[in-house]
């Protein structure tokens, strides 16, 4: 008869912690932007710089890209995003941490549209991409020609549902400051809808790097 007393039957549980920073879905993370700033003084970003405060977890997503590598991602209901990159994805194990804002939304109007994003030749994975006359270079892969982009499923969890998602992207830096500027380009693609093979829209992300000192748990 253990645990048959004492509780309220009307009493829910506590949210689940989630992935390294032990952040549960619907609890608050506070980002400190004032090591960014001071990096990033003597550049010009593409979009303003992000405002230090809280960061109310809508989602929680994950995927082992390998044996040794777990990627770990907040959301936010902007779609901004935390990123994590450890061993393991349990809590307090951070390799590297970073954070991501959406800049613009392409929607291909058809395969001949698709294929000079992701097609052979496609711009996405090119040494470098010019965003309006802003450059960036390549962070993953190396030589002149077009590199293959990273594609993975990750599982997204809003605290209501699941959902599997489908990425294919490619990373692009460029010099801000004494920091870099980020540029994740990503074609998402949600498999429990049942999206085309293509994908739905080529999205558009700005991120910086962060030290772990730099985001908590409130």
């Amino acid at each position: 008869m253990i645990g048959w007393f004492g509780r309220d039957k009307n009493e829910r549980p506590l949210p689940k912690e989630l992935g390294p920073l032990s952040a549960a879905i619907g609890g608050a993370l506070e980002i400190d932007f004032l090591s960014l700033e001071a990096d990033a003084l003597a550049g010009q970003p593409a979009v303003p710089l992000p405002r230090s405060g809280p960061f109310i977890i809508a989602a929680y997503g994950e995927v082992s890209l390998d044996a040794a590598t777990v990627l770990s991602r907040y959301y936010d209901e902007d779609h901004r995003m935390i990123q994590v990159m450890s061993t393991s994805g349990q809590p307090g194990d951070v390799d590297d941490i970073s954070f991501y804002q959406p800049w613009d939304s392409v929607v291909p109007a058809g395969q001949g549209e698709w294929n000079r994003w992701t097609g052979p030749d496609g711009l996405i994975g090119q040494p470098s991409y010019d965003a309006d006359g802003i450059l960036y270079s390549r962070f993953w892969g190396e030589g002149p020609e077009r590199t293959p982009l990273a594609e993975f499923v990750e599982k997204v969890d809003d605290g209501e549902a699941q959902r599997s998602i489908h990425q294919t992207c490619m990373l692009y830096y460029r010099p801000l400051g004494s920091t870099r500027e980020m540029l994740l380009i990503n074609v998402e693609r949600d498999l429990d809808l049942g999206q085309s093979q293509a994908g739905s829209s080529v999205e558009f992300l700005i991120g910086y790097g962060l030290a772990p000192a730099d985001v908590r748990r409130v």
